[in-house]
């Protein structure tokens, strides 16, 4: 397990938000630290700083490199950033395989898909961050389906599949159809992706 799956737990302590929805998760609603209980109003800054780190721990707490290259594609591209960044963030391969309901967890999706289990049109992939295209068919390997990882999510009343995706949970597969508005997506906090924008463009 990576250091930064260890420390997803702290990723929701530290932003005070219950960034997966999950039962654990945080037990306290304050900062760790001598000081966490402290609070005082931020600034312009900090909030938008605030709304990037709540977007980026979200999606697996992956890095800043990779993060601001999303940003740029997304500026660079037709239409309103902050939808474009989400739609590129939902294209990631192993978040589409969170929200298929394959995994339990994004950072499960993320080693799921590097240790192989993962095909994209019939062709393995083991990069996380692979970006699907409107209609790409995504399924598990036939021993992949029996993992008990796998089967334990399946059957797991925490989420549901977001109609942006088709799934076939019996044969492993499903179909990425496109690339989601902010309003389709079901975050269980509030994300404020035209907050992350603001931080990247000052």
């Amino acid at each position: 397990m990576t250091k930064r799956a260890e420390s997803k737990y702290k990723i929701c302590r530290r932003l005070g938000a219950n960034l997966w929805g999950r039962g654990k998760n945080p037990k306290r609603d304050y900062a760790p630290g001598q000081h966490g209980q402290r609070r005082k109003k931020p600034s312009d800054y900090g909030t938008q700083l605030f709304a990037k780190q709540k977007l980026k721990g979200y999606y697996g707490n992956i890095t800043e490199r990779q993060f601001s290259r999303y940003y740029e594609i997304a500026a660079n591209a037709k239409g309103d950033t902050s939808e474009n960044l989400i739609g590129l963030l939902e294209r990631r391969l192993d978040t589409a395989i969170y929200r298929m309901k394959f995994v339990p967890t994004v950072f499960a999706a993320r080693q799921f898909v590097s240790h192989g289990h993962v095909k994209v049109n019939g062709k393995r992939v083991t990069i996380p961050s692979f970006r699907l295209a409107d209609g790409d068919v995504i399924s598990l390997k036939d021993k992949s389906r029996e993992m008990a990882l796998v089967m334990g999510a399946r059957e797991s009343a925490e989420r549901e599949v977001p109609d942006y995706l088709e799934v076939d949970a019996n044969r492993g597969e499903g179909k990425f159809i496109r690339a989601p508005k902010l309003a389709d997506v079901p975050y269980p906090v509030q994300m404020e992706p035209n907050l992350v924008v603001e931080y990247y463009s000052r």
